[in-house]
């Protein structure tokens, strides 16, 4: 890890950050992400150029969030000026331009591990998105996996956070079990608690469902856990932008996220994990930078958190990323959530006297809107909203097991972002209830 001292005694990291992309200015304290004044969304839309597009002759209404979130114009010329400023190769380069990107980059680290209050830098893993983050710790988890063992997951899950466990299962011979949904949308936290046991050696659980935008309350899920001695993780790709997560107050001891679902670039995510979780499991992928030395006959590994990042990272991704954290923190995240979430509620009232329209998950949900309507496909419901300009998701959203437990093969989902408004909800409704007429 980069500290003060700088890069093989060269430059101090703060002036190297500080060269690249511009500068970054000090980051506020977590208690400036208390912001209580209402949000107006139309303050920032003109950071978002894509929002000027129009689709089939209407101006776009973008509500498909859960999928991917559109970028600020800050994270897109921070992504430019990382390519025309200082682009290198880090860590391991004596050159300027090298030490500036590996300042860059390490900067980038410091600033995420801060806003998810995590105890060291050391405990941040640059990946490619939430299912490599998955992955990592399903492949490092394989000698700690017996026969004997069982994995929990719950029926919200994403196929990514249930695929890899499978897969483990498969290899070690372990059981995998499923927590029940119920009829609402949420999660049986009895049944949860009766399928725990000694033998429970690993929960993998949601923060926020990405089908009905149903909240989990994890806290829960962990303590009960960690009583029986089980390792957790927290799918927080769903949750991220949507409220403020402080992994020491959670006490997961892995947390996943992907950059693109909060206004960053596809490609990179982050892996969280306590030092006490990941220091003592071996790397999973081999090459440069996991490595202190290397002979034909064996190799010895780096320290957190290289260990885990074979290969030259995606450094651009992670500077954006941190730009990205730092706009919405800059925002006030709690105000945003505020304004997201009474968007979803007057979506759903305007729907409710929509015939035969029915809505998944609870009457609180974070950051999406999931329903159907009776006698109309899905997908037909999207296509003609679509036509009307605005986007939505139709489908399974990956969550095929949990569409069938309520029997469907998908729903119509809008979900919603900062820069959403009141207006663009109104359009929504409209375009329901005009399609629904002409597809009864």
């Amino acid at each position: 890890m980069l500290h003060e001292g700088g890069i093989f005694g060269f430059l101090p990291l703060d002036a190297l950050a500080a060269s690249c992309i511009g500068g970054t200015p000090p980051l506020r304290s977590r208690l400036s992400a208390s912001h209580t004044m209402p949000f107006d969304p139309h303050s920032i839309r003109d950071q978002f150029p894509i929002l000027a597009s129009e689709v089939n002759g209407q101006p776009l209404v973008y509500l498909d969030n859960a999928a991917t979130v559109q970028k600020p114009r800050v994270v897109l010329e921070t992504s430019l000026a990382y390519y025309e400023e200082t682009n290198a190769n880090i860590h391991r380069g004596t050159h300027h331009l090298s030490q500036k990107a590996t300042a860059a980059h390490e900067a980038a680290r410091d600033r995420i591990a801060h806003h998810l209050n995590a105890a060291s830098p050391d405990e941040i893993i640059f990946t490619s998105g939430t299912t490599d983050g998955i992955n990592l710790v399903a492949n490092i988890l394989t000698g700690s996996i017996s026969a004997e063992d069982e994995i929990l997951i719950s029926a919200l899950e994403h196929h990514s956070n249930i695929v890899p466990w499978q897969m483990l299962a498969q290899r070690t011979g372990a059981t995998l079990r499923v927590i029940p949904v119920l009829e609402d949308g949420t999660l049986d936290f009895g049944a949860f608690q009766d399928l725990l046991s000694p033998k429970t050696k690993l929960l993998a659980i949601t923060q926020v469902s990405n089908a009905f935008g149903t909240p989990v309350p994890v806290k829960d899920y962990i303590s009960a856990a960690h009583a029986v001695g089980s390792l957790v993780l927290v799918d927080a790709a769903q949750s991220v932008a949507h409220k403020v997560i402080d992994v020491q107050d959670l006490d997961a001891d892995f947390l996943v996220f992907s950059g693109h679902k909060i206004y960053a670039p596809t490609g990179i995510g982050i892996l969280y994990g306590k030092t006490s979780s990941l220091e003592n499991l071996p790397p999973w992928r081999g090459g440069g930078e996991m490595i202190k030395e290397v002979t034909y006959e064996s190799s010895t590994y780096n320290e957190l958190p290289f260990r885990y990042e074979a290969g030259t990272p995606n450094i651009e991704g992670g500077i954006a990323l941190a730009k990205a954290m730092d706009w919405l923190s800059d925002l006030g995240l709690p105000s945003v959530a505020a304004h997201e979430q009474l968007l979803i509620e007057t979506a759903a009232a305007s729907l409710a006297d929509v015939e035969g329209l029915r809505f998944y998950g609870p009457s609180h949900r974070q950051g999406s809107l999931s329903f159907n309507i009776a006698g109309i496909h899905h997908y037909d419901l999207g296509t003609l909203i679509d036509q009307m300009g605005v986007a939505v998701r139709t489908g399974h959203h990956c969550c095929q097991p949990l569409m069938n437990r309520l029997g469907t093969t998908g729903t119509v989902r809008a979900s919603f972002a900062a820069y959403n408004t009141m207006e663009e909800v109104e359009k929504l409704v409209n375009a329901v209830k005009k399609a629904a007429m002409m597809l009864a």
